[in-house]
């Protein structure tokens, strides 16, 4: 075997390694984090889309940072999400933040400075505010409203699943 076709040989593996590795890259990126998901909106606006793509049109629009989503399915970059109403749309992974928020619901809901009725109130949350979720428990969640960290009963809030307990940032 001649040097130059030593060389080329050499030259066409190394493309192909090249190759393998280009092709593997963007499969080892791949999003491992499971479906569904609780997150949050990271930005003050965002266009909810009814496909996952800047070509489909805008849904509905998001105007508020630290809305609580659930990503239910995922196309590249886009994330399809649920609200709290049910509605469904992509929006571009950017506009999510891992950050766990909830919705108070039913009304006003009293923070407790421990997990049980009998506790000393801490604050006062009305239906609609979103709380950042720290931890929970069986009937129990730990969030923090606008500076006042408290117990909140499970049922009276939007974004996490039953059984969940431990959460991660």
């Amino acid at each position: 075997m001649t040097i130059q076709v030593a060389m080329r040989m050499r030259s066409f593996f190394l493309a192909g390694a090249c190759l393998l590795l280009l092709v593997a890259l963007p499969a080892a990126a791949k999003n491992e984090l499971p479906l569904p998901r609780y997150v949050s909106i990271k930005s003050p606006e965002a266009n909810i889309r009814s496909g996952p793509g800047l070509r489909y049109p805008v849904h509905w629009v998001i105007v508020k940072k630290a809305v609580p989503v659930e990503v239910i399915a995922e196309y590249e970059n886009w994330r399809k999400i649920r609200d709290m109403e049910g509605e469904e749309g992509w929006v571009h992974r950017s506009m999510l933040a891992n950050e766990r928020t909830v919705s108070i619901l039913h009304g006003t809901q009293t923070l407790y400075e421990d997990p049980k009725p009998d506790s000393s109130p801490v604050a006062f949350v009305e239906e609609g505010v979103y709380a950042r979720l720290e931890k929970c428990n069986e009937n129990w969640c730990r969030v923090n409203a606008d500076g006042h960290t408290g117990w909140v009963i499970r049922k009276a809030i939007w974004g996490v699943y039953p059984g969940e307990e431990k959460i991660d940032d």
